[in-house]
């Protein structure tokens, strides 16, 4: 019999995965396309069109950084939270807490607060991120530029952070 020698994984190996797991390919789709929906619904909404902006080179300006700088908002929250997760007994963190932070937010109140605030935070770097880089080159009008960052943050804020990740395992 003729021995095969088979190379499983030699060049992507599954560890991989755990630092970069697939739905995060997802992730990135749905937050182009939410940002997306959000900086259109903002060009109608705020009347831009009425300013002398045109619709493609606004959308087309904005909506790199946009869906970067919100990834990397999203990211930050995460961080707070996966830090608390790991490090919250050393942080004197009950493990009913540090557990329903992770899997069951809603289990108790002090992991709903933490996760809302997590949130907030994350919401207010997308704000910043978008106030002062996104559209700093696009919207001269600070006031019109306050309006739609602020209008960014509070519809694109990583509100998923709140679902019970029970619900996927």
């Amino acid at each position: 019999m003729k021995k095969s020698i088979k190379l499983y994984n030699l060049i992507f190996p599954i560890w991989f995965l755990l630092f970069f797991p697939p739905v995060v390919f997802i992730t990135l789709v749905g937050n182009y396309i939410i940002d997306s929906l959000v900086i259109l619904i903002c060009f109608s909404a705020f009347k831009l069109v009425n300013l002398g902006f045109d619709l493609k080179s606004y959308y087309k300006q904005s909506i790199m950084k946009v869906w970067g700088f919100g990834f990397l908002a999203d990211i930050i929250g995460a961080l707070i939270l996966f830090v608390l997760g790991i490090l919250g007994n050393s942080l004197g963190l009950s493990y009913e807490l540090t557990s329903a932070i992770c899997y069951d937010p809603f289990s108790e109140v002090l992991a709903v607060i933490t996760i809302l605030a997590s949130v907030v935070v994350s919401a207010i770097f997308i704000f910043l991120f978008n106030y002062k880089y996104s559209f700093k080159n696009v919207i001269e009008d600070q006031a019109l530029r306050f309006k739609i960052a602020l209008t960014l943050a509070i519809v694109t804020a990583p509100w998923t952070f709140l679902l019970p990740t029970k619900w996927f395992f």
